[in-house]
């Protein structure tokens, strides 16, 4: 994958009366014309209701910017740093570490099970040894829903990264996940972690161990 993706293009539903819709759209307007929006479609909620609830609108304005999805009013800054940010390769994870932190797990779990390469994105934070720990932990709960799944078992390469890294959280979110993927094929890396040198990830390891191999012999 380059480093640089294709320019987003914009969806904007708006509504009459609505106080903030005007500015946002001035907002696209002006990232059109600075060649950072390739194409703005702006939908009138009241005039398309059926599309509107097939993407899940709710309020406008409404917002899908590349990949990315937001609601209210954004100033035109935060919508030229999402501009940018989904033209490149870790923005949607930059996406989803901002949308769990401010309590939006619901929506990246959506998002991720419309699409399960986007699991990638959450793999790339889960591997930060920077990411916070409320970001943390909603990626741990969206890979929870994900338990057993062909998406999960499929990044098993990723998670042995994830089991290799140099900080123990790293390395016991690993362990989790491995269970999680209630694979056989990832009981030899949680063995490994069972013997690490961390008595955290060693007791999480051995936990997750007993749990994989009840999976595996159930």
């Amino acid at each position: 994958m380059s480093a640089t993706q294709a320019i987003p293009d914009a969806l904007l539903f708006t509504a009459p009366g609505c106080p903030h819709c005007p500015a946002v759209r001035r907002a696209l307007d002006e990232l059109v014309a600075a060649g950072l929006v390739a194409r703005l479609e702006v939908v009138d909620l009241a005039a398309h209701p059926q599309r509107a609830e097939r993407l899940g609108v709710r309020a406008v304005p409404w917002l899908r910017l590349g990949e990315f999805e937001f609601e209210g009013l954004h100033s035109p800054a935060e919508l030229r740093h999402w501009a940018r940010r989904a033209a490149s390769a870790g923005g949607l994870a930059d996406y989803f570490a901002e949308r769990l932190k401010n309590g939006r797990l619901a929506q990246v779990a959506t998002m991720v099970a419309a699409r399960p390469e986007r699991l990638d994105a959450l793999l790339q934070l889960a591997a930060d040894a920077d990411t916070e720990l409320t970001v943390r932990i909603g990626v741990s709960a969206v890979i929870e829903g994900l338990a057993g799944s062909d998406a999960l078992r499929a990044r098993l390469p990723a998670l042995e990264r994830l089991a290799a890294s140099e900080d123990p959280r790293v390395r016991a979110d690993a362990c989790h996940f491995l269970a999680l993927s209630e694979t056989p094929a990832a009981l030899p890396l949680l063995e490994a972690l069972a013997r690490d040198r961390e008595r955290a990830v060693r007791e999480v390891a051995e936990d997750c161990l007993a749990e994989l191999r009840e999976h595996s012999d159930g």
